[in-house]
């Protein structure tokens, strides 16, 4: 396709929008089938776009759901936060509809997005937005760049745009992530990043969820075996059950081969399991290096892969545990709650804290109003103050026609549960400290304050006094919060975790359908870590349980990777018959009685290991991950 000036290009757009009609190879085929959609639904490009912006709880809804797509690209989206500044632009990431559900970049273009509603909670999918790099790439199912007039709404033209789907191993769309800019400003890379840092993305998926597949990975050239240019091809028995877009290129592939393709289809070569490269060849003879992994029963974890699942007993949720300690917490808690005064709660990464918060909510005298939960870490900057404080209609652009209430104003009368408020930006603690000591909000676009009334609970995995000490959290909104603060212990500190899973193990169903997990694989879970706590404890039971047939007994090798390598562990020490509480394991040494021992062996490891009764390999590793 030949380039042309904006101004031809802006001539040539009129003469579709006019007739329909324009001359082959003038705009790129994406482009055109682009617009040729639009104007069959009927969009008006004079007109401005269908923009709903999301309430903040439906938006929060939508980032929980794809918590796991954030989660895993995170590090691409950071990566590209340098040329995103550098060029005036931001990276967004939407969901397999094209909401969008992240952005970062350069603050000053975010405010002009803003002003076409490109930000979080609005849907830019095509039917809406008409022509632009998010929704285009949704329907095209591939890359795609628009550039100024390409767009099909007259006011998008301001923008410069270059996407990425993101496909699941199944290939299923569940993310598009997307860089744009100002029009004027030349991004000269911008696709060939979108492209990388999503097929990057999708090498992690296979990290994640393929942990227990035979896993294939190969390239013409052994030196990409291992990098994210490598074909990737997950093995259930002898069935392709997923790939790699690389992968299925290589052997001119589609989608349509997962579920149907047999190892022995694709390659002529057998290929044994090790940890080094060897040349494969296709049926097609064409010559490859690669290498394959070979492992235990093969089982899929993934979120978000939307694959026919085998149908499986539903698995029940389980009630929340306290212990005596936080029992009694609890009870204290309630109590002051009932006298207004807040309580922050404080605790690692799953061990129960919005639980906890709702166990206060429903014993208190509140229990009948509404609970209304905020995590601040997911609300993005951008939306928070509108989220927190409401707004009056015409507040901004895409603002709803009847303006919000506000998640304050939402709890009146009930509990106002914020979670992770340690992430809250500090430009924004000031107003809420203003809102909390006046017991009022004022709406974005009003001049009136409006009186509220709740019980503020506050949760954090941070040092909020640290924090505040080094000026990274108001001081002031810390006393204020923290007049009585739960410390929730996480699972490695309790010593009942035998009783523990027991419970968790009868309220999730496994003894109804007599499934009895071996006593190895007891002293493996109750032995693990836990660093995801009771979120983590939990879905790993519920996991065991769903791949379970009714009647069987669990044994190690139903265990995943890393719980594997405990029983192992365990075993190796001597420990197998063991009470956790009691085992000589460095499950349960502290980090300081492993360096006092390692002390008083002047530095030798393989002593301190034997002091410790543990085999050095294990010593060094448990040094190491207590350092991290």
């Amino acid at each position: 396709m030949t380039m042309i000036s904006s101004t031809a290009l802006s001539r040539v757009r009129q003469k579709f929008l006019a007739d329909g009609n324009i001359e082959a190879g003038i705009v790129s085929a994406p482009i055109l089938r682009s617009w040729k959609r639009c104007s069959n639904v009927g969009l008006v490009s004079e007109e401005t776009p269908s923009s709903q912006v999301l309430t903040a709880s439906e938006l929060r809804n939508a980032m929980e759901r794809d918590e796991t797509l954030l989660r895993l690209s995170r590090p691409e989206i950071e990566g590209l936060y340098a040329n995103a500044k550098a060029t005036g632009s931001i990276i967004i990431l939407t969901d397999r509809d094209g909401l969008i559900l992240d952005t970062i970049g350069d603050a000053g273009f975010s405010e002009k997005a803003a002003r076409v509603s490109l930000q979080p909670g609005v849907s830019w999918g095509e039917t809406s937005n008409g022509t632009n790099a998010i929704g285009t790439a949704i329907m095209e199912r591939g890359p795609v760049a628009v550039h100024g007039s390409e767009h099909y709404f007259d006011k998008q033209s301001i923008l410069s745009c270059a996407a990425a789907p993101i496909l699941s191993p199944f290939g299923d769309l569940i993310g598009v992530l997307d860089i744009s800019g100002h029009a004027r400003t030349l991004h000269t890379h911008a696709e060939g990043l979108i492209r990388l840092s999503v097929n990057q993305i999708e090498h992690r998926l296979f990290e994640r969820d393929f942990d227990r597949f035979r896993i294939l990975r190969f390239h013409t050239d052994a030196a990409m075996v291992g990098t994210v240019r490598e074909g990737l091809l997950a093995f259930e028995g002898d069935v392709l059950a997923a790939a790699n877009r690389r992968g299925l290129a290589s052997l001119g592939l589609d989608w349509e081969a997962i579920g149907r393709k047999k190892f022995g289809e694709l390659f002529s070569s057998k290929v044994s399991p090790s940890n080094e490269d060897s040349v494969i060849r296709s049926r097609e003879g064409q010559r490859f290096h690669g290498r394959i992994r070979e492992t235990g029963r093969a089982h899929k974890t993934s979120v978000f892969f939307s694959q026919t699942p085998v149908q499986r007993p539903i698995v029940r949720s389980v009630e929340p545990y306290f212990d005596e300690d936080t029992g009694l917490a609890l009870k204290r808690a309630v109590r002051l709650t009932d006298g207004n005064v807040p309580v922050l709660i404080h605790g690692e990464t799953g061990t129960g804290k919005e639980i906890f918060a709702r166990a206060i909510h429903g014993l208190c005298a509140r229990k009948n109003k509404p609970f209304v939960a905020v995590n601040c870490a997911a609300l993005p900057e951008s939306l928070i103050e509108s989220e927190l404080f409401g707004y009056e209609e015409g507040a901004y652009t895409g603002a709803r026609k009847k303006g919000s209430l506000g998640l304050l104003r939402e709890a009146h009368g009930g509990v106002l549960f914020l979670d992770e408020i340690g992430d809250m930006p500090i430009s924004m603690q000031a107003r809420l400290l203003r809102a909390l000591q006046e017991r009022e909000v004022r709406p974005l676009g009003s001049s009136k304050s409006v009186p509220v009334d709740f019980c503020l609970l506050c949760a954090t995995h941070r040092n909020l006094r640290e924090l505040s000490q080094s000026g990274s959290f108001r001081s002031d909104l810390y006393y204020r919060i923290a007049q009585y603060t739960v410390s929730l212990k996480p699972v490695r500190d309790l010593s009942n975790r035998r009783n523990i899973l027991d419970v968790f193990w009868r309220q999730l169903g496994g003894r109804e359908r007599s499934v009895v997990l071996d006593e190895k694989v007891r002293d493996s879970l109750v032995s693990y870590d836990w660093p995801g706590n009771f979120r983590e404890f939990v879905s790993a039971l519920q996991a065991l349980l769903v791949l379970a047939e009714s009647g069987e007994i669990l044994s190690v090798d139903a265990l995943p990777a890393h719980l594997r390598q405990v029983a192992e562990e365990y075993s190796e020490n001597g420990n197998s018959k063991r009470e956790p509480g009691a085992q000589k394991s460095l499950k349960c040494l502290t980090k300081d009685l492993m360096q006092k021992t390692l002390d008083e062996c002047s530095g030798n490891v393989s002593q301190a290991a034997r002091k410790l009764g543990v085999n050095r390999s294990t010593l060094y590793r448990r040094l190491k991950f207590a350092d991290n």
